[in-house]
This record gives C-alpha cells, structure tokens and sequence, in this order.
C-alpha cells in the first residue's frame, strides 16, 4: 500500500469520482466503482487460476486494473494492463449520458468512439488506473494499444492471459481468439470470461447471438454473444487444445423449459416453431494451448 495519507488520498479519489472497479487503496478507503469489493473477489474465485507466483499475466482490457492489481498481489512477476478503449473516453461524461439515456429509455447512445467523449490524445479514461497505480506503489507494467490491431510480437507470451469481458465487445470473436492464442505461451492458460446464453434444448449445437444495435445493456459496443458449446469450438478453432468450461449451465425458468419442449413438439409435425427463451448469464472457460500432464 502506498505512503501517501489517507486525507490525500480521499481528496485525489475526489477528483476522479467514474469508476467500475471497487479497489481498495488504503485501509478504509475503496474506489466506488460499479462492481462492489465483494462482487469482484467472487468473479476473481470464479477464474478459478493456478498459483500465479512466479508466472506471467497480460489482462487485456485493464479498464481501472482490478485484475491486474490482484495478479500482482498474487505473485506474479510481471503484469501487464493493456487497454486503449476505455482509456482513451472520457468516461465520467460517457457514464452520465449513458445513465440519462437509460432513464430516458433511449436507444440512441453512440459507442464511446463514437461519441464527443473520445480523446485518445489525452486518455481521461486512464486515470482511474494510473491513480491507483500510484497508490498502491504498483509495478504492473501499463501498456496502451489496440490488442486487435497492435503489433502482438511487441507484448511476448504470458503464462496466463486475463480475456475477461472483451469477447462480445468485438466484431470478430475468431480473429481475437486467435490473438489471445499468439498471446498465450505453449504450456500457458487463457481465461475467458464473457457474456454467454443457453437455449433449452440446443445445448450441445453451437449458437452465437448478434446485437446490430443497443440490444445488449444499452450498449452499442456490444456485438456477440455465445453458448458455451460456441466457445469452446471458438477456442479449439483458434488453436487450443484443452477447453474447460467453468461455469454450469444456467438453472433455465419453468417457461423456458415449457417452451423447449413446444418446441420439439412442433418440430415433430413439421411446423416452424416461434423464436426460444435464451438464458443469459457469465460464462468462466480455461483454455490451454496444450494439454499438461500430471
């Protein structure tokens, strides 16, 4: 924890009141983000990681460095934050349209990119991070870019490969699945964590849901979204070998259930059934680049 003393610290936090990660940077005093301390402790049990002492982590994607910061705490011995999007927004201003649009019930809100709050010259949107950064007398090594268009030889390969929250930001989930494989030494682990649906009855058929629009959150930089069984063909297309799901299948609604079985029924007589339930939720995976053995 940093030197600096608690008055200071809760009169620079002033200054910078948009956060989405609750961090705790002294004794006391946490950052109010929009995911609160003990929603992201269960998300980081939820990763389910090896002992990270001595290893490599690349979290692409930083946003205010939660999982970076823990990696770190962790053991690891060298962390890199990568992120360009949301650093290069101002998010304080975004955040206060989003929420206006919501309350208006509005489908109009641009992404960030596109949106009179993007400063890539200036990066508002970093400094959340670089403030707790300091504070925590960090040395997780920050790194702006695109992981999409980057130059990846320029980053190396990490021993385990934070991918969480990302996937259904982006157009092309196969192209940045393979990028998460260059990023991801030969004996390394990725972990996927992404929004994802289930559809009663077609569990084991491959699924990928598209949102043209604001469908997802109110968000129009949200794109796909797959079933675990998209995932994990997802993964093994793009070159690893080992995919573990971690997370169950969702527990479906009575009326979901009821509506798969409609479904078959109509099949059964050659009648177009109308369009299924879809269950939502988070969705944990491992994915190795090779099998380890014991």
């Amino acid at each position: 924890m940093s030197d600096i003393g608690p008055d200071e610290i809760r009169a620079r936090l002033a200054t910078c009141p948009e956060w989405f990660h609750s961090i705790e940077l002294a004794p006391g005093i946490v950052t109010p983000g929009r995911w609160s301390v003990e929603a992201l402790a269960r998300k980081w049990e939820a990763l389910h990681l090896p002992v990270l002492s001595g290893k490599s982590v690349l979290d692409v994607g930083a946003y205010d460095g939660f999982f970076s910061f823990a990696a770190e705490r962790a053991g690891a011995v060298r962390v890199v934050a990568l992120d360009h999007y949301v650093w290069s927004a101002d998010m304080v201003a975004y955040m206060a349209d989003w929420r206006a649009s919501n309350q208006a019930g509005s489908t109009s809100l641009p992404a960030p990119h596109a949106s009179p709050h993007w400063a890539p010259e200036t990066m508002p949107g970093r400094r959340p991070f670089d403030l707790a950064h300091e504070i925590l007398r960090s040395r997780v090594i920050p790194v702006v870019g695109d992981f999409m268009a980057m130059d990846l030889s320029t980053l190396g390969q990490f021993d385990v490969v934070l991918f969480l929250g990302i996937l259904y930001h982006l157009t092309d989930p196969l192209g940045a699945m393979q990028r998460v494989a260059q990023v991801t030494a030969a004996d390394g682990l990725a972990v996927i964590e992404t929004a994802a649906i289930e559809i009663p009855g077609l569990e084991h058929r491959a699924h990928w849901e598209f949102f043209p629009g604001q469908e997802l959150n109110n968000d129009a930089s949200n794109w796909w979204v797959p079933n675990a069984t998209a995932l994990e063909g997802l993964c093994r297309s793009a070159g690893f070998r080992d995919v573990i799901r971690l997370t169950p299948h969702p527990v479906h609604s009575f009326r979901a259930r009821l509506g798969a079985a409609r479904r078959e029924v109509l099949h059964a007589l050659g009648l177009r059934p109308s369009g299924p339930d879809v269950t939502r939720y988070r969705l944990v995976a491992h994915a190795r680049r090779q099998i380890l053995l014991a």
